[in-house]
């Protein structure tokens, strides 16, 4: 790397000790995301905010000197949201990680950025109550992450996404401004919602240095269905008949037969050679798991599930939720890839699924093709040899196909991941060029000189 990525010049005086990082290898992990491709630029720097009034200095100075801001929090952004660009500040959020109040009777925590999506599940459950957005990073992703892409996650057909637990706000400005939008309260409709507009807009409107979300009462330990089926159409008939059920399930998982197939060949998880989808099911409505997952097991069965295995206690339904929790790895065994984000409507999974077949037959392109069945939120993993980059070019053209695919049947781009660089050229086929401009003019009245997240997502 040029020693440039570490010079501190483009950085404010006035920090709290050791926020700026002088260190380039230390700098380099801050200037990429966990996006296919991610490169650091040649000269930036990187700003590890401790507090809010280091977010408000580096914003202050930005603006004042036309220096392009990229905010960042764990940096697990697949679509590039949050890499370094040409001449920036980096400005990591992550040490702002503290729950500054949980109201048990109100039920909603205050939480900074930084705060990471599973330690506030694990204070939520402390004290009977809980955080619902489960992102598969959960682990390891953040809170101001989560709002910045509008997180989702396994459990969205039943519980929705950030936006609906994020009440409101505390947003620094370009130039150092510190906004509050929303409430603390249930219910409020005074003036427009900008809580909603900084709920997934990726960095470019301002830095998120705390956030008042939603907590909801501790659901009881799930149980668990597994259904394998010898046909899409079987699956797709297994969806929606869950999906019209009155109380329907938690989770609602869908693995395609490339899915299975690489997770067999890691290791042996019981689905049969033929299968050519197997959908995971769940319940967690308290007082009424057992009854639940039984009912679900019907359904599939009328539905033409070759085989259902229901979970009769957490132990059994941990087994059966095991070949599902073992696809992220068992992909990276598999080989080079990317993973991918396209949300449709559940009625034309099993249309998207094949699409991606013929695809893959079509450009010698391995494609595999789950997600979360529930609300139609697939992600496609794509693989290429590494090194060749003929092959993943075919890779990405083989996504390409499969977008506009997806917005022909009424999809979208991102369910969840986010615009971020690598999605960007497809925006405008999806909103339209007149709606793009409109974007653009809204970013304009808190973003004027175009310093925030430069080069992503408008």
């Amino acid at each position: 790397m040029s020693s440039s990525a570490t010079r501190t010049g483009n950085a404010p005086a006035g920090l709290s000790p050791r926020a700026v990082v002088t260190d380039r290898d230390i700098a380099a992990a801050y200037a990429i995301d966990a996006s296919l491709g991610s490169t650091a630029p040649d000269a930036y720097s990187v700003v590890r905010a401790r507090d809010r009034a280091d977010v408000v200095e580096v914003l202050r100075h930005a603006q004042e000197q036309r220096i392009p801001v990229v905010p960042q929090g764990a940096r697990t952004s697949l679509a590039g949201g949050s890499t370094a660009s040409e001449g920036c500040i980096v400005l990591n959020v992550e040490a702002l990680d503290e729950i500054t109040e949980l109201d048990e009777l109100e039920r909603f925590a205050v939480v900074q950025p930084g705060v990471v999506n599973a330690d506030l599940k694990k204070a939520a459950a402390a004290v009977g109550l809980a955080y619902p957005p489960d992102p598969a990073s959960s682990a390891t992703s953040t809170i101001g992450g989560n709002i910045a892409t509008n997180a989702g996650g396994l459990c969205c057909v039943k519980y929705g996404v950030t936006a609906d637990y994020v009440r409101g706000l505390e947003v620094v400005l370009p130039g150092g401004e510190v906004i509050r939008t929303g409430r603390r309260t249930a219910k409020g409709v005074a003036g427009f919602d900008l809580t909603g507009l900084f709920v997934g807009s990726e960095g470019l409107l301002g830095v998120v240095t705390s956030a008042v979300v939603r907590l909801v009462s501790a659901p009881d330990p799930a149980l668990t269905v597994l259904a394998t089926f010898d046909s899409l159409d079987a699956a797709t008939a297994g969806i929606l008949a869950l999906r019209r059920d009155r109380f329907g399930p938690s989770l609602l998982e869908l693995l395609d037969a490339a899915s299975i197939s690489a997770i067999q060949q890691m290791a042996d998880y019981g689905f049969p050679g033929d299968c050519a989808a197997a959908l995971i099911v769940s319940s967690d409505r308290p007082g009424h798991t057992s009854e639940d997952v039984q009912r679900y097991a019907s359904l599939l069965d009328d539905a033409g599930a070759t085989d259902v295995a229901v979970g009769d206690d957490a132990q059994e339904s941990d087994a059966l939720l095991a070949g599902r929790r073992a696809l992220h790895t068992a992909l990276e065994v598999k080989g080079p890839h990317f993973t991918e984000d396209l949300c449709v409507p559940v009625a034309r999974l099993a249309d998207l699924i094949r699409a991606g077949e013929e695809i893959s037959a079509r450009r010698g392109v391995d494609i595999t093709l789950s997600g979360h069945a529930g609300d139609g939120n697939v992600h496609p993993c794509f693989f290429f040899t590494q090194g060749d980059p003929d092959s993943q070019h075919q890779a990405q053209d083989a996504f390409g196909d499969l977008v506009v695919l997806a917005l022909d049947m009424g999809g979208t781009i991102t369910g969840e991941h986010g615009v971020g660089t690598l999605k960007k050229h497809w925006l405008a086929r999806e909103l339209g060029e007149p709606e793009l401009a409109r974007q653009r003019a809204l970013k304009a009245v808190f973003d004027p000189l175009g310093i925030m997240n430069p080069g992503k997502v408008l």
